[in-house]
């Protein structure tokens, strides 16, 4: 399982701190998702043999409008194993699940935007994944607690209609919002997902993170075909 967290100067602590944390509380890695305009520098491989959790580098996208979104992807996407695109708006929703360059539709549902139906079709027919931010259930209350709860219930709805898939993170952005596995299993029972479907959802960032090396390995071709020796 792995956690997504925003480090120094996105956040409050660095990578090698919040890996520290990731390492003490079970998780197999971290994926370093900073906003574009807030990259952390770190040595992902000295990270991880300090800590002994993988360190993925990624981003999370953050733009104006669709066609703001679409130069940045350009931009980013060969650059990061892991790319998120910041979602909160129906315009960018509706774009992030279109586009075979995003890998994650990050924080649906933290703006005033819609995420119905037809995104959450084409977020599973462009492999797409949907986040479960469970960050606000975490650090909210009163009555923003209990509309994160209800929004996340009927984003579970949807996402289990349409078999879209989906990730699940509490978007930490300190080592001291961290949660461990066991407390993010409880928190995704009190919307409705059982245990396993958010255990899934931690896993998912590790599985995207290998799949996506191996896409930006120079002997990569496309799905299935990879460079021979006779190749030049």
């Amino acid at each position: 399982m792995y956690e997504a967290v925003h480090a120094v100067p996105d956040g409050d602590s660095t990578v090698s701190r919040l890996a520290l944390t990731a390492a003490d509380y079970g998780f197999e890695g971290v994926v370093v998702r900073n906003h574009g305009d807030a990259s952390a520098e770190f040595d992902a491989e000295a990270v991880r043999e300090a800590h002994g959790v993988d360190v993925v580098p990624g981003i999370e996208v953050r733009a104006d409008d669709p066609e703001q979104a679409s130069g940045y992807l350009g931009n980013y996407r060969e650059d990061h194993v892991v790319l998120a695109l910041h979602g909160g708006t129906t315009a960018l929703n509706r774009f992030a699940v279109e586009q075979d360059r995003v890998d994650i539709l990050a924080h649906p549902l933290a703006g005033d935007g819609e995420f119905d139906q037809v995104m959450a079709r084409a977020a599973a027919d462009h492999g797409v994944r949907v986040e479960v931010d469970l960050g606000r259930v975490l650090r909210g209350d009163g009555g923003a607690r209990v509309r994160a709860i209800s929004d996340l219930e009927r984003l579970r709805t949807l996402l289990e209609h349409y078999d879209t898939p989906f990730v699940v993170s509490a978007d930490p952005t300190s080592h001291l919002e961290m949660r461990a596995p066991r407390e993010l299993l409880a928190v995704g029972e009190t919307v409705g997902f059982d245990r396993e479907q958010v255990r899934a959802g931690l896993a998912e960032w590790g599985r995207l993170a290998e799949r996506n090396r191996e896409r930006l390995s120079e002997d990569f071709v496309e799905p299935g075909v990879w460079k021979g020796k006779y190749e030049e």
